[in-house]
């Protein structure tokens, strides 16, 4: 038997998560039956939609979710070899049983010069997150301009590239002057802190005079209101996230610019990767290559200890980390 650590949702948040919402659990696990595996955490992730899933997926006393790269260290299921890694959906957990069912193989020929803590980033479900909103929902087109909030985190600092793959003009928000600058340094066109501007509005329009065709939607609040106002006539807006409503005791209520939105023909349209999980496989090729080729970038905001995923995590919703936010184990 192994031992094994995980955290438990001890009280659900009310607002921002507390330490004391959280609680370090040590227990045993037994041997893997015929068709299982004994899985070890090699990174885990950590991610803005863990905030709202807990409050809708889980009760208090549940392991928090969320995914993790693993590796098989015993097997009794000859699908997953003892030495196989792969993309768990076991939460915050250093040891998982599974029977395999919910574990995704890391691609073929990861190189072994790439971290595969990529595999929870630029390479897994933010990258995927990126590529089907830009290509599936907005049908991003070459020589358009796309606004994306929360730029410089997992999700939209590979927007942003991805579109500059494509010919657009980009247009990045972000909270720190390091974010802005990082931003620039991925190619975007514009970019800019939004804690530090005096008014949004012309912020917005200072950055794109004649408005934005397509919006990669991850903050919601006060910056959709805003930004709904600077969209052309028919534009596309992809609805990913909602960060700024996440840690709210309550919903917010106030303005929502339904006129704009009937009146300019805008589409807005929510979406999760899953929705194109037929296409991953593929799709993890393509992100992969453009990486190889120096086209997509990436950052990291690793810590190290499973001690310390609570901390992380508050971490990520205050904005700490710049791209990708990940625990190694």
């Amino acid at each position: 038997m192994v031992q094994a650590k995980s955290w438990i949702l001890v009280k659900h948040f009310d607002g921002f998560p507390k330490e004391g919402d959280f609680e370090l659990k040590v227990g045993e696990l037994p041997e893997p039956k015929d068709g299982e595996v004994l899985l070890e955490a090699v990174f885990l992730s950590v991610d803005p939609y863990m905030r709202p899933f807990s409050r809708v997926r889980m009760k208090e006393g549940d392991v928090m979710i969320g995914t993790q790269v693993a590796k098989v260290i015993q097997s009794k299921n000859p699908a997953f070899p003892v030495g196989t890694h792969v993309v768990a959906r076991s939460g915050w957990r250093t040891h998982a049983i599974s029977d395999g069912a919910d574990l995704i193989p890391v691609m073929p020929d990861w190189p072994q010069d790439i971290s595969l803590s990529l595999a929870l980033g630029a390479i897994g479900m933010p990258g995927l997150t990126a590529l089907y909103g830009i290509e599936e929902v907005l049908g991003l087109q070459k020589g358009e301009t796309l606004l994306v909030n929360a730029a410089a985190g997992a999700v939209g600092s590979v927007v942003g590239q991805i579109a500059k793959i494509k010919g657009c003009k980009v247009v990045g928000s972000a909270g720190s002057d390091a974010k802005v600058a990082y931003l620039k340094g991925l190619g975007f066109d514009e970019a800019f802190n939004y804690k530090k501007v005096t008014s949004l509005e012309e912020a917005l329009r200072k950055a794109s005079p004649d408005g934005y065709d397509c919006l990669f939607e991850n903050v919601g609040g006060y910056f959709s209101t805003v930004a709904l106002q600077q969209m052309k006539s028919f534009g596309r807006i992809a609805v990913c996230g909602s960060i700024s409503t996440y840690n709210d005791a309550s919903p917010q209520t106030g303005p929502y610019p339904h006129l704009t939105i009937i009146f300019k023909q805008l589409k807005m349209e929510g979406f999760m990767q899953s929705r194109w999980e037929h296409k991953h496989p593929e799709s993890l090729k393509r992100l992969m290559a453009w990486l190889k080729e120096g086209k997509l970038k990436y950052s990291e905001h690793i810590t190290n200890g499973f001690e310390k995923m609570p901390a992380a995590f508050m971490g990520m919703l205050q904005g700490e980390n710049i791209g990708k936010a990940v625990i190694a184990v």
